[in-house]
């Protein structure tokens, strides 16, 4: 892997480089041979708040996560939890559909199998359980109008009926403390 580490508002030092690059790197042995990709590490500092960006793109697969935490170095260890169950969640994945299908995929053979044992342990993940199920009829209404709704509610999303285009819409708190707005095509 290839390792191409970028610094916003702090200077990547050998030590930091060099953990990224132990870390990440522990992510090889969940693959038959080292995958040809470009680990894309980006590293911010605002405040006291340290954030890393990590994408490892790859054949029919993109890693992607991102951590915020006071520690770099603990943000990179978030990072690396984050990254290994994503690899996890494929390959059981993929192993299922191997199984099913009983084709030889290039996909199927690309995971190490000695690690199987350590996949199974969270093969449970795959299973999504609903636990609550909510109706209720989605007044017309603007956008405006629905962020006003959300926010008495408490909510963190509100989802409504487009006045003017008569579709189902949704609005959303961003992280960064502003609204976004989800609408069909």
């Amino acid at each position: 892997m290839n390792y191409n580490v970028r610094g916003e508002n702090i200077e990547v030092t050998p030590a930091i480089r060099e953990y990224v690059e132990k870390k990440i790197g522990k992510l090889e042995r969940y693959f038959n041979n080292t995958p040809d990709a470009n680990v894309l590490v980006n590293l911010k500092v605002n405040n006291n708040t340290s954030k890393v960006e990590v994408t490892i793109p790859m054949q029919n697969l993109v890693l992607r996560a991102e951590e915020e935490n006071a520690d770099m170095y603990a943000a990179i260890d978030l990072i690396n939890d984050k990254l290994e169950r994503q690899i996890r969640k494929h390959k059981t994945k993929v192993n299922r559909k191997f199984r099913n299908n009983l084709s030889t995929t290039p996909e199927a053979f690309a995971f190490n199998t000695d690690v199987d044992e350590m996949v199974d342990e969270f093969q449970d993940d795959d299973d999504v359980e609903v636990v609550r199920n909510k109706r209720f009829d989605l007044k017309p209404m603007d956008s405006e109008e629905a962020i006003l709704q959300m926010n008495m509610l408490g909510h963190s999303f509100f989802v409504y009926t487009n006045a003017d285009t008569n579709t189902t819409n949704v609005v959303y708190r961003r992280k960064d403390g502003r609204y976004g707005l989800i609408e069909p095509s």
